[in-house]
């Protein structure tokens, strides 16, 4: 079958998106290719579609057993023969796997990269007719990308001793140095590369100074996603366990995962996320990263995070199905001195270390821009927007700024003044005029510039302090152990050379909260359809134990609302609706339809 077709029969596409035609072609006519697409975008087709044109079996490399579970969960509701071998498999259902395979009744197999470089699966492998490798995330080859497996480093195999099989390496984040890197490691010099738009026009961005972050949190999913899927960020174990239970305090369905839970637990909420409506996981970054769930409507992050790269993959997460969602951070002061004390007291190479500081620098000057955020994330990945997106919260309501200048010198004169040996709290005791017995023990309470800060809210000062230390005017001191010391940037500054804009930041949580966002939201005439279309692809995902989303996708149901097909021939019509599901489920959902016809009707 030719692409189109395959895509119009399995998937119940018309047309293909981006250039997702151009790397099925070149995969599909046996050339490697290394793929960069946004989360959301469609990686997936790209391997699976040229799996099914060519002869034999794809093997996908993929990092994480949800990933794989959850990706063949999906394939074989569309009527795919896959499966996986993992170490979640009994010996018994390994070996039946395994016979499918040598028998060639799989069109796709997937694996972990540790697995498939075993000298018995690679025996196998040279066994049978395999169309493909697809390696998936495959940033995780590289040290300078933002999760790196040594695992990985193992399948520059495939090219020595499967030389005629082309090989695809996808990711959704990668900058140039990855990409080299990707293409050296896993010897794709002659690889095609094709680099997509990395804009997620449907994710409403929005980055908010940590007031009361719990606070904040709350009344931005009342506000804005109260019966909705999504995934809080937070760095600690703790701190998973304590966001997750005050969000149940507050009648939130509200799950942790983190490494410190017993494999049980962490299964059990993960199953419970992917397969109920409204779930909301806290969770360390290790989790999402397998998660093919397609109708998260929110990424919060608690903590900031370590990459603009990170940040870009974890808020990815949501609206994969195209719909409106949201991404939301809180930050505050504390978490930039934290990340620069981890920097200087990182073991890595100085080499590392300031490709580690540009990144930081990427992620601090995110946060405090005052114009379009997604401009400025273009922008990092090389890509170029030339109007404002007018959907974040620097276009619907733009920054104000204020003249810095004066508490910025007097700020900066109290770091120098008291030793640059001190961290930002007892600096502040210092300005605001707090006579502590530290202070009192080291003289400080005589200097000239105690205590003229005090007409200053502490609340503003950190945000100076917060902003000097993005800018760079300020830094950590190089041991990590969070003192603050001049930059020389700030030379300038001091002598009076230079006036200095700050962000006015929100007076309250309140404030920072109150900015909505535009929503797709279902009309209220609809809604009694679409709560009944979501009643039976429940039922439907119930009865076979899968997640609903791999019955049907949000996008789908809202197609069905939309159109209100009355045949089966006119739900073809329907995007996400291919041959297969349209003979399993085709029938269900149209009943709904017309029952809903027939009451409106009546």
């Amino acid at each position: 079958m030719q692409a189109q077709e395959v895509l119009q029969k399995i998937w119940g596409y018309a047309e293909f998106r981006a250039r997702q035609a151009e790397i099925v072609n070149t995969v599909a006519t046996g050339q490697d290719a290394l793929v960069l697409m946004p989360t959301g975008g469609g990686k997936s087709l790209c391997y699976q579609v040229p799996a099914l044109m060519r002869d034999g079996t794809a093997i996908v490399v993929s990092p994480l057993i949800s990933l794989m579970q959850d990706q063949v969960a999906t394939l074989l509701q569309l009527g795919v023969r896959a499966a996986y071998l993992s170490s979640s498999l009994s010996m018994d259902e390994a070996r039946a796997v395994e016979s499918q395979l040598l028998d060639g009744r799989l069109d796709l197999l997937y694996m972990a990269p540790e697995r498939l470089v075993l000298p018995r699966t690679l025996d196998v492998l040279s066994r049978v007719q395999v169309s493909l490798f697809a390696i998936d995330e495959a940033h995780c080859v590289s040290q300078w990308g933002h999760d790196f497996r040594a695992d990985y480093l193992g399948l520059h195999v495939l090219a020595t001793q499967f030389p005629h099989v082309p090989r695809l390496a996808l990711t959704a984040t990668a900058d140039s140095r990855t990409r080299s890197d990707i293409k050296r490691l896993l010897g794709l010099e002659q690889a095609t590369e094709f680099v997509s738009s990395f804009d997620r026009p449907n994710i409403f961005y929005r980055i908010l100074p940590r007031l009361n972050a719990m606070d904040q949190l709350i009344q931005f999913i009342e506000r804005e996603h109260r019966q909705d899927a999504g995934i809080v960020y937070c760095l600690s174990r703790a701190k998973t366990e304590r966001v997750a239970e005050a969000l149940r305090a507050k009648g939130f369905d509200a799950l942790p995962y983190h490494a410190g839970l017993s494999a049980d637990v962490r299964e059990a909420n993960q199953t419970r996320f992917l397969r109920e409506e409204g779930v909301i996981v806290v969770a360390t970054i290790a989790f999402g990263m397998g998660i093919d769930k397609s109708n998260v409507r929110f990424v919060v992050h608690m903590d900031l995070p370590r990459s603009v790269e990170a940040y870009y993959q974890e808020t990815g997460r949501a609206g994969r199905d195209g719909l409106a969602s949201s991404a939301c951070l809180f930050y505050g002061l504390q978490d930039v001195i934290k990340h620069q004390q981890m920097l200087a007291q990182s073991d890595g190479s100085e080499e590392h270390k300031r490709h580690e500081r540009r990144r930081m620098d990427g992620m601090l000057q995110l946060c405090e821009i005052t114009d379009c955020r997604r401009q400025f994330l273009l922008r990092y990945f090389d890509e170029h927007m030339p109007e404002p997106c007018g959907y974040c919260d620097s276009c619907l309501e733009p920054a104000k700024t204020w003249d810095a200048t004066e508490p910025a010198r007097l700020a900066l004169s109290a770091v120098y003044r008291t030793g640059q040996r001190y961290g930002v709290e007892y600096v502040l005791d210092v300005l605001v005029g707090k006579r502590s017995d530290r202070a009192v023990a080291n003289g400080h309470d005589q200097l000239s510039l105690f205590g003229q800060g005090k007409t200053t809210a502490l609340k503003t000062w950190r945000s100076i302090f917060r902003q000097m230390l993005a800018k760079g005017l300020l830094q950590v001191d190089s041991e990590g152990h969070g003192s603050m010391q001049l930059a020389d940037s700030c030379r300038p500054l001091l002598k009076g050379e230079q006036k200095l804009m700050l962000r006015l930041d929100a007076a309250s949580a309140n404030e920072t909260t109150s900015r909505s966002r535009a929503k797709t939201a279902i009309d209220p005439a609809d809604e009694p359809l679409w709560l009944a279309l979501r009643g039976c692809r429940r039922r439907l995902a119930e009865a076979q134990g899968v997640p609903p989303y791999v019955i049907f996708h949000d996008s789908t149901l809202q197609a069905l609302v939309e159109h209100m097909p009355l045949s089966l021939q006119e739900m073809r019509a329907i995007a996400g609706i291919g041959e297969t599901k349209l003979a399993r489920y085709g029938e269900a959902f149209l009943q709904v339809i017309l029952s809903h016809v027939d009451a409106m009707n009546a």
